[in-house]
């Protein structure tokens, strides 16, 4: 008899961030990282003959809970990859929601009619996983083996075994990062002994209760929780710019002292010039929910990506919802060929400094602003 652990990649960049990312190549989250090591410390004690992984950075990364310990090489076998969402790659789940309604919400319920430019089909993941995981089983006779994957890749293989129509599997609930499914094969017969087990996380599982992670549940939950970017449209946005940037300032000096609001518009003209797709309004539902700046000329040749401004509005603080323009600057610096962030923060503004902190920014300096000393802070975001 083989035994398979069938394993989720720890939280990674699309997840955080609210992106589609299934064929898109995501980095780990600081979470993703103790997630990897919760699971490492779940494995300790059980023997394994070898480990395979999809080709993708979090899966790969996710692996080495188990490869490192043991000294194991890794196969990676790219049909172990995440669903492909085609010319959906790296766009928000916000982005998507708008422009395509009908069409996510057949993706989130695995419709079988599903597919966009470029995309796959959920009848082909799901025999392609099928295929993969047997032929792993059949290479590694009377062995353990753990089989590192995605979150829908995953569940189009085991609703297959469980004899789930396609077209039902949308109704079965994502498990959480770096859940595991335990899987035993014998005589071309596949027993599930568990699956979506995240026992091993504690306090780190990022979903509590799988039941309420079906497709429909997390349609409902997008309408209020994924943000959309377009560019500030000028001159008719001025005042929302100004006001967010009168906004930040009270919150970080606690006074509007020294506020300089036509220089600040001036700079974010000049770099709305340069490249409008560089200061875009995150919007939740149809509202402007917070403004997103970017430099895209300072220090471009040192592979920096510089954020002179980010900012909720005071009504959408506190939801969640900053994170995703994080990622929204990400993906646009990534683009451009980029390898780290910086930004400036005022050191007595603890909140945004918790923020930038919490999401893998460090301190590598200091600049002078309007008030006084900034802290500069830095954050990786290339693949080495």
């Amino acid at each position: 008899m083989t035994t398979i652990y069938l394993i989720r990649h720890a939280q990674a960049e699309g997840n955080l961030y609210r992106r589609c990312h299934g064929w898109y190549d995501g980095l780990l989250t600081p979470l993703g990282y103790r997630q990897v090591q919760a699971l490492a410390k779940r494995f300790e004690n059980v023997h394994v003959d070898a480990v395979y992984s999809s080709d993708l950075t979090r899966t790969m990364e996710t692996s080495k809970a188990i490869c490192l310990s043991r000294g194991l090489p890794l196969c990676v076998d790219a049909d172990l990859r995440e669903v492909g969402a085609g010319c959906w790659e790296d766009h928000s789940w916000g982005e998507i929601l708008h422009a395509e309604p009908e069409s996510l919400r057949q993706f989130l319920l695995c419709d079988p009619q599903w597919h966009v430019d470029g995309s796959e089909t959920f009848p082909g993941v799901r025999e392609r996983m099928m295929c993969a995981i047997t032929s792993i089983a059949a290479s590694h006779p009377d062995q353990t083996v753990a089989v590192f994957s995605h979150g829908s890749a995953i569940r189009a293989g085991i609703s297959g075994w469980l004899g789930v129509p396609v077209e039902e599997m949308g109704y079965m609930p994502l498990g959480d990062n770096t859940c595991v499914a335990k899987l035993q094969f014998q005589n071309d017969q596949v027993n599930i002994c568990y699956y979506n087990d995240n026992s091993h996380l504690g306090d780190l599982a990022n979903r509590i209760h799988p039941k309420d992670n079906s497709g429909s549940d997390m349609l409902d939950a997008m309408r209020h929780n994924s943000l959309r970017f377009r560019p500030l449209q000028l001159p008719e946005e001025e005042a929302l710019y100004q006001q967010a940037r009168e906004e930040a300032w009270m919150t970080s000096h606690g006074t509007m002292d020294h506020f300089n609001g036509a220089a600040f518009l001036d700079v974010m003209k000049r770099n709305s010039e340069y490249a409008p797709e560089s200061v875009l309004v995150a919007l939740l539902g149809d509202e402007p929910a917070g403004i997103l700046q970017m430099d895209w000329q300072q220090q471009a040749e040192e592979g920096v990506g510089r954020i002179p401004f980010f900012c909720m509005l005071p009504p959408y603080r506190s939801k969640g919802l900053g994170v995703q323009m994080l990622g929204q600057a990400i993906s646009c610096y990534r683009k451009l060929g980029r390898k780290r962030l910086l930004l400036r923060c005022a050191p007595e503004n603890q909140r945004a400094k918790s923020f930038y902190l919490r999401h893998d920014f460090h301190k590598i300096g200091e600049e002078p602003g309007g008030t006084g000393v900034l802290d500069t802070m830095e954050k990786y975001i290339s693949y080495q």
